[in-house]
């Protein structure tokens, strides 16, 4: 992530924008302190693939219970069903 001052922000923000567009993010400052950041919009997170790897590693865990030295507990005993 680049670090851009908002005054070069203002300037140059349609470069800006293009870079965004070719996956570059931007952190903007004002007098050396973050305000914000411009970053790809990411319309559906279950297309990214790191994504959906965690989510699937989740899913496994929450399956396969979690055991917590020989006592095991799964989804279904912490909502009591």
């Amino acid at each position: 992530m680049r670090t851009v001052p908002l005054r070069i922000a203002n300037q140059k923000f349609s470069k800006l924008v293009q870079e965004v567009e070719n996956g570059q993010e931007f952190l903007i400052t004002r007098r050396g302190r973050p305000i914000a950041e411009l970053v790809p919009h990411r319309a559906d997170k279950t297309t990214d693939p790191n994504w959906n790897a965690a989510f699937r590693q989740m899913m496994t865990r929450l399956r396969e219970g979690a055991s917590l030295g020989g006592l095991r507990i799964d989804r279904d005993e912490i909502h009591e069903r």
